[in-house]
């Protein structure tokens, strides 16, 4: 037989475990509802800077032409 506090231990691990899938699933749902909102506002906002959409920057290329 198991000791009480054995017992114990596996029960906290096993909420804490019940705790972590709940918040995975609810990052999924959020990530699933608002993925293509926050692809259009990143999107917009690139589009308002004068890149475009998709496009890669080189960071070194692009401070040498700034100046710096």
């Amino acid at each position: 037989m198991h000791s009480p506090a054995t017992r114990k231990r596996g029960q906290t691990m096993t909420e804490y475990i019940i705790i972590l899938v709940v918040i995975a699933l609810a990052a999924i749902v959020v990530v699933a509802a608002l993925g293509n909102r926050i692809q259009g506002l990143f999107r917009g906002a690139t589009e308002e800077l004068g890149g475009q959409p998709g496009q890669q920057v080189d960071s070194q290329q692009y401070l040498k032409d700034m100046g710096n």
